[in-house]
């Protein structure tokens, strides 16, 4: 006897149909998969022998062909058990055919149970798209999986779902509702109002948020770097549904989703430790997974103490800040992953920590701070639109009882700033300033008389790149944005370029 059941399979952010077909007939009693299984799919064999043994449920002794269409793409992972198993107990002719529009996800664990699997809302999308009326996937990803707006069905054991198949007068399994986000509580987040003094820093870091801009600050110990990085999710803007999804898309493939709140509605706040590899930054494995890059995706990257990332793990970030998108290729084919995301690096001036500090002596010797420092190549440097220097606080600052500025009072001005930018993108797939292409400049950042005749003083005077010259320009249109101007002025170009002195400084470039 033949039957086909459908399925869903993934490799990287790519959901494909699965046709599971089941063929059970005379020959020698044996159970192949076939359809480029990798070892997960191949095991399955057993799983599924010992979960229909605890519904007391033998194998046929016969010959059992499944095959996992398309054949000629890999099949990685655990999620086809549940289509595998209904196949053959349709073929035993134990349940029902089952209609084409219904598809089930699943892994089986040897006691009959359904355990949860990653990767359920890219599934479940193209369940959406491609027609599938029933989906039915872990009790523990239904959640996550209703968000599609489908009918979804949580399986918590085999015995419960065959009951269901048997007899859809009596169904058993409840469909669960579609989950409905709530508002973000930042109560329990930091506060930008426990940070003492540093209100260059704060500004800078408000227009890093609000326009979705690099940053990168340098200072010596102690001078709050870390506190400051900290607290910018407590002032990012909201996530639009779009990015919401996306960014839920790549957690779940990751294995990392909140089952209590399977919708991610927070922007990500990601901090590798310095000696983190090239491959868990960037991504890849056998079975390419996504990196910290990508896992930061519509969020925040935050690298402390920059210096000390290896160079070459550094290096391969260049292409994917600028392409917003990193592709890994593997011989079992190539995966890309999004990864559009801010990036905040923290550093000491040099070894010791107090090179230019105004009251510490630095112990470094010329050749090793220039050692130091060289350790971030020009080009990744260039890609900080904004260096903000973190001077130590002073003991007035500290000793204020006067609480300063909160979080939620600077996110207001931020949000209100990202909705003018949605506002003027609207249509053209940019979602912030520090997305705007270079041709396309001149349409969103108009500037004034005196801002041209500023901006070209200082393109001369600092000999910028054509590179640091855009992004100048896309701090300028953020800073209007927050002063609520259409028109960049000269007070904007000034404040924008002031951002681009430390390479100058530290570096002896002029970025």
């Amino acid at each position: 006897m033949f039957t086909q059941i459908k399925s869903l399979g993934l490799f990287g952010l790519n959901a494909f149909p699965v046709d599971v077909e089941v063929s059970i007939g005379r020959g020698k009693p044996q159970f192949e998969i076939v359809g480029l299984p990798d070892a997960s799919v191949r095991e399955s064999r057993e799983r599924i022998r010992s979960a229909l043994a605890s519904l007391s449920i033998a194998l046929p002794a016969r010959q059992i062909t499944v095959n996992l269409a398309p054949a000629d793409v890999k099949k990685v992972g655990t999620m086809h058990d549940l289509a595998i198993l209904l196949g053959i107990l349709v073929c035993m002719e134990r349940i029902p055919p089952q209609p084409e529009n219904r598809c089930f996800l699943g892994e089986v664990s040897l006691s009959g149970h359904v355990r949860s699997i990653s990767g359920v809302l890219p599934m479940a999308l193209l369940a959406a798209q491609s027609g599938i009326r029933e989906l039915f996937v872990p009790e523990e990803n239904a959640a996550e999986a209703s968000a599609v707006g489908i009918p979804i069905y949580g399986v918590h054991c085999l015995s419960n779902l065959l009951t269901h198949l048997e007899d859809t007068a009596r169904p058993i399994l409840r469909q669960q509702p579609t989950y409905v986000p709530q508002p973000e509580d930042y109560q329990d987040t930091l506060d930008f109002a426990d940070v003492k003094g540093q209100q260059n820093a704060k500004y800078a870091l408000e227009i890093a948020a609000a326009g979705g801009h690099n940053a990168l600050m340098i200072g010596s110990p102690g001078s709050g770097k870390s506190m400051l990085a900290k607290r910018i999710p407590s002032i990012l803007p909201e996530m639009t549904a779009a990015e919401s999804m996306e960014t839920t898309q790549i957690y779940s493939i990751a294995g990392l989703l909140d089952s209590g709140k399977p919708l991610m509605t927070k922007r990500p706040f990601r901090a590798p430790h310095h000696t983190i590899s090239g491959a868990g930054l960037v991504g890849g494995g056998t079975i390419p997974r996504p990196g910290e890059i990508s896992l930061a995706h519509n969020g925040l990257l935050f690298l402390d103490e920059l210096a000390e990332f290896d160079h070459r793990t550094l290096e391969i970030m260049r292409q994917p800040l600028e392409d917003r998108r990193v592709t890994i290729t593997r011989a079992s084919g190539t995966v890309s992953y999004p990864c559009s995301f801010m990036l905040v690096g923290a550093m000491n001036p040099c070894p010791c920590g107090y090179y230019g500090h105004p009251k510490r002596q630095c112990t470094c010797t010329d050749r090793q701070v220039r050692q130091y420092l060289n350790r971030i190549s020009g080009p990744l440097l260039d890609r900080f639109d904004l260096h903000i220097e973190v001077e130590p606080v002073s003991f007035d600052s500290l000793s204020a009882r006067a609480k300063a500025e909160s979080s939620a009072a600077i996110r207001e001005r931020v949000q209100a700033a990202r909705e003018w930018q949605n506002q003027r993108f609207s249509g053209t797939g940019i979602f912030c300033n520090a997305a705007i292409p270079a041709g396309m400049l001149q349409d969103f950042c108009p500037m004034d008389d005196g801002a041209v005749t500023l901006l070209r003083a200082v393109f001369d005077k600092l000999g910028l790149s054509a590179r640091a010259y855009d992004r100048i320009l896309k701090v300028a249109r953020t800073i209007a944005d927050l002063d609520g101007s259409d028109i960049i002025r000269k007070q904007h170009i000034a404040s924008a370029a002031q951002f681009r002195s430390l390479d100058r400084k530290y570096w002896g470039t002029g970025g």
